[in-house]
C-alpha cells in the first residue's frame, strides 16, 4: 500500500454533512463493477487490484440515476493518468446506442477515498462539472450503521470544497442512494444469479470452466515437454504417441490460412461498416433538422416579403395592372 493510500487527514467529510442529491443505483452497475474486480483479481493474481471505470446515467437537477458503466484504461508508463482518448471513444460509442445516457462520474474499489482519488477526480471534471464517485468496499462492515443504510458494499460520494485554516481543499460528501430496479432488471439479475437458467449458481459454473481449462493446459504442457525431450534425445521415441500428436495437430484449424484471413477481414469490415453507417445516420438526422429549421425561417421571410410586394401592387392604378398583364 502506497503512502497516498494511508493519508492521515480524511478527504471525506463527517456524516453530519449531508448531500442534497437524490441518487438511484441500478443493478447493472453493481454487477459490472463486481465482475470487473473479480476478473482483475484472477488476471493479475492479486487480492487488491486497482479498478477504474466510468459511470453512465441521467441527471435532472439534483436527481441522478446511475444506469450503466464501462471500464477505463490508463496511459502507458503513467500510473495515475487516465487514457482520455479511450474514455472519449467509449463514451461516444455508448452515446450512439444509448443517447439519453451521459457521463456522470467514475467508480473504483477501495476501503475509503484518499487523496489519490481526489487527483483522479480532477481528471474527470472536464467531462462533468461535478462527477460522482462510486466506491466498492468489499471489506465493509455491513452491520454497522451508515448514511446509506444499505446491505450492499457500495458507497457514493459527491465532490465538494472545504475551507480549513483559510485554505481550500477538495473533499467528498457521502451521498445516500436507493437501488432502483425495473421488472426487466429483476428478471436479468435473477437469471444471472441462477447461472443463466441452468439451475446452478454462476460461481459454480465459472469454477467448472476454470478447472477444465486448467486441466487442458496441464496436459498440453506434458505433451510439449515430451516432444522437447524427444528432440533433445532425452526421452525414448514412442511412434504411436508421436503419430497421435501429429494427427491431433493436423486436425487443428489453420488460423493463418488464406480462407481464415479472408473471413476475418470480411467480419472486420462489416463491423467497421456498421460503425460508419451509425455515424452517417446520426449526421443525416442532424442535417435533416437543420434543413427543417432553414425551411421554417425562409418560409416566414418569404411570406413577409410577399405581403409587402402584394401591398405595393395594390398601391398602383389599373393602368399598372394592364401593363403587367
Amino acid at each position: 500500500m502506497s503512502a497516498m493510500d494511508t493519508d492521515e487527514v480524511s478527504v471525506v467529510l463527517p456524516s453530519s454533512t449531508t448531500s442534497g442529491l437524490t441518487l438511484s443505483l441500478h443493478p447493472l452497475p453493481i454487477l459490472n463493477i463486481s465482475e470487473h474486480l473479480t476478473r482483475l483479481k484472477l488476471q493479475k493474481n492479486t487480492p487488491s487490484p486497482f479498478v477504474l471505470g466510468a459511470l453512465l446515467g441521467t441527471q435532472n437537477g439534483r436527481e441522478v440515476e446511475i444506469v450503466n458503466t464501462f471500464e477505463l484504461a490508463m496511459e502507458e508508463n503513467a500510473e495515475d493518468a487516465v487514457d482520455h482518448g479511450f474514455l472519449v471513444s467509449r463514451r461516444d460509442q455508448y452515446k450512439q446506442v444509448f443517447p439519453s445516457l451521459e457521463f456522470i462520474g467514475w467508480y473504483t474499489v477501495a476501503p475509503q477515498p484518499t487523496s489519490r482519488h481526489i487527483a483522479f477526480h480532477e481528471q474527470f471534471t472536464g467531462y462533468c462539472s461535478t462527477p460522482l464517485l462510486l466506491v466498492l468496499q468489499p471489506n465493509i462492515n455491513l452491520v454497522s450503521a451508515s448514511v446509506n443504510a444499505q446491505t450492499l458494499p457500495f458507497k457514493a460520494y459527491e465532490p465538494s470544497v472545504e475551507i480549513r485554516d483559510r485554505k481550500s481543499r477538495s473533499v467528498f460528501i457521502e451521498v445516500p442512494y436507493n437501488v432502483e430496479t425495473g421488472e426487466a432488471e429483476r428478471i436479468a439479475v435473477d437469471w444471472t444469479a441462477r447461472g443463466g437458467g441452468s439451475g446452478t449458481s454462476l460461481e459454480s459454473h465459472l469454477q467448472t470452466q476454470r478447472s477444465a481449462v486448467k486441466m487442458l493446459h496441464e496436459r498440453i504442457v506434458v505433451l510439449v515437454r515430451y516432444v522437447a525431450d524427444v528432440i533433445a534425445d532425452q526421452a525414448k521415441k514412442d511412434y504411436a504417441t508421436l503419430r497421435s500428436l501429429s494427427a491431433l495437430i493436423a486436425s487443428l484449424p489453420a488460423t493463418e490460412s488464406k480462407a481464415f484471413r479472408d473471413e476475418f477481414d470480411t467480419e472486420y469490415a462489416d463491423v467497421q461498416l456498421t460503425g460508419v453507417l451509425s455515424a452517417l445516420t446520426k449526421s443525416a438526422n442532424i442535417l435533416n433538422d437543420l434543413v427543417d429549421k432553414h425551411i421554417v425561417l425562409t418560409t416566414g421571410k418569404d411570406e413577409r416579403s410577399g405581403g409587402r410586394r402584394r401591398g405595393m401592387g395594390r398601391q398602383g392604378g389599373p393602368g399598372d395592372w394592364d401593363r403587367h398583364h
